[in-house]
């Protein structure tokens, strides 16, 4: 059996200017934690579906449940994590909680990783 060479540098060679440049403008690790918890909560296929359903409408927790084939207080748990995250939204009108996306920065987000999926399978 063949063993696939790594890729990685075969010397070692570190560009000081490139290293200084890019830490000089590195985040905050408490930053670079909440970008992290943010990705992680994307990471399930279910919250997923709900962002990309309330990418297109704003939706409330029956309209959701149904769309998904999921009960109402899973789709409630689900979106609760995602507003703890400050990812949805939400609106009360009457008795219906109205679900959205919380800006344009998330519609952004998600919107460049489904492109990036479709463009690059």
């Amino acid at each position: 059996m063949r063993r696939v060479k790594e890729e990685v540098c075969e010397i070692a060679y570190i560009d000081k200017r490139k290293v200084s440049s890019v830490k000089k403008k590195m985040k905050p690790e408490t930053t670079m934690q909440r970008l992290a918890e943010t990705f992680k909560v994307l990471g399930d296929s279910t919250r997923t579906k709900i962002i990309f359903a309330l990418s297109q409408e704003e939706l409330c927790v029956c309209d959701i449940a149904n769309l998904l084939g999921a009960t109402k207080s899973a789709v409630s748990h689900q979106l609760r994590i995602l507003r703890n995250m400050r990812l949805v939204k939400y609106r009360k009108e009457g008795k219906i909680v109205f679900y959205s996306l919380d800006d344009e920065h998330i519609t952004n987000l998600f919107n460049e990783c489904l492109r990036h999926i479709e463009e690059n399978g």
